[in-house]
């Protein structure tokens, strides 16, 4: 397939954020020398009114991707400075995701590609979390040589997943969660320490304030021993539930002791999610360890990744932090990669799937 400059319009509704980006795709010589610039990046966060609920309503998060997406584009499009006959493809998260919010995102693409007649191209949200890291300029980053095979690890709410990834397109997933997935855990443990939702930049921000000092707080590390590369955090969390409610009132209200269950709660959570990838990357001799997702946002899971992944002497990839959590550029980056691989759909057949797998 030929190459050109393409202005690409994304759509992301996988969740409870709803994102529109608009990007322009420089290309080069190779694919792999793609140049993205960011147009515009434009998310409509729902986080004050599910927090109420201490979780994402599904058909509440629908309704209000409905009443958002047309006032986004709006934005969108004037930020990009464009009018919509300049978009030339129109990319959008077909799953995985809450299925109720997908649609919403799914049944817009349809209308604006009808309307203008330009190329729909589905995106699985778990791949556009890898290639988020496509946005660094820096060359490397775009080498095949230098960065795969790769493993990709990805934690968000609703996933988390050890990924061998040979190239753009082939990939094999090696573990994933059980039951709980380590943004969900943060959610859940949080609440249970009456800090609120989201419950992952909650935890971090008391966790920080530990000493992190010598703590009779031990909590467990789920899985970490196993010898597959799945996760599994419903056990911390019940940990983390029996060990609260067995507290006294005043060390309940403590500062100093709710400071240290964020620490030891963040801490269990890293410390199987670096064991799990390191051991996946001895194994498969890979060249790279690349992230994404919501949960790489954590400040501390990023530096304790850097420190173990540098003795290790691989490449490690982590999108800039407002990349991490879901928005359009990321499944405009992906939407590019798909239409080279000549990933196009008809508006008609374009479904959402609930359970979309990488592979």
């Amino acid at each position: 397939m030929k190459q050109k400059n393409l202005t690409i319009l994304a759509i992301e509704t996988s969740c409870d954020d709803t994102g529109i980006s608009i990007i322009k795709c420089k290309s080069k010589s190779e694919k792999r020398k793609a140049v993205f610039e960011i147009l515009s990046n434009i998310v409509s966060s729902q986080v004050k009114i599910h927090a109420q609920y201490g979780g994402v309503y599904p058909l509440l998060a629908k309704r209000e991707h409905q009443k958002n997406l047309p006032t986004v584009l709006k934005k969108a499009l004037r930020q990009a400075k464009l009018s919509l006959t300049e978009i030339d493809l129109i990319a959008v998260t077909v799953g995985p995701g809450l299925e109720p919010c997908l649609w919403q995102g799914i049944n817009f693409a349809k209308e604006l590609s009808q309307k203008l007649k330009v190329k729909l191209i589905p995106v699985n949200h778990i791949e556009a979390h890898i290639l988020a890291n496509w946005l660094d300029k820096k060359q490397e980053t775009r080498n095949k040589k230098q960065i795969f095979p790769a493993i990709a690890l990805i934690v968000s709410g609703g996933h988390t997943q050890l990924i061998l990834m040979k190239d753009f397109g082939k990939y094999k997933i090696l573990g994933e969660t059980r039951d709980d997935a380590a943004g969900e855990c943060f959610d859940k443990t949080a609440r249970v320490l009456g800090l609120g939702y989201p419950g992952g930049p909650a935890i971090e921000v008391e966790a920080s304030k530990s000493d992190r000092g010598p703590s009779s707080i031990s909590l467990p590390r789920p899985m970490i021993y196993h010898k597959n590369y799945d996760f599994s955090f419903s056990g911390l969390k019940t940990a983390v539930l029996y060990y609260h409610k067995n507290q006294p009132e005043k060390i309940k209200k403590s500062p100093k002791y709710i400071q240290a269950m964020a620490a030891e709660i963040q801490q269990a959570i890293i410390d199987v999610l670096i064991f799990k990838t390191i051991k996946a990357a001895k194994e498969h001799k890979v060249k790279s360890i690349i992230l994404g997702g919501g949960v790489i946002a954590n400040n501390e899971l990023k530096k304790q990744f850097k420190a173990h992944f540098s003795k290790l002497k691989l490449n490690l990839l982590a999108p800039p932090k407002k990349f991490c959590t879901d928005n359009g550029v990321m499944i405009a980056i992906t939407g590019y990669y798909n239409y080279l691989r000549r990933k196009t759909v008809k508006p008609k057949k374009l479904e959402a799937d609930a359970n979309l797998r990488l592979k």
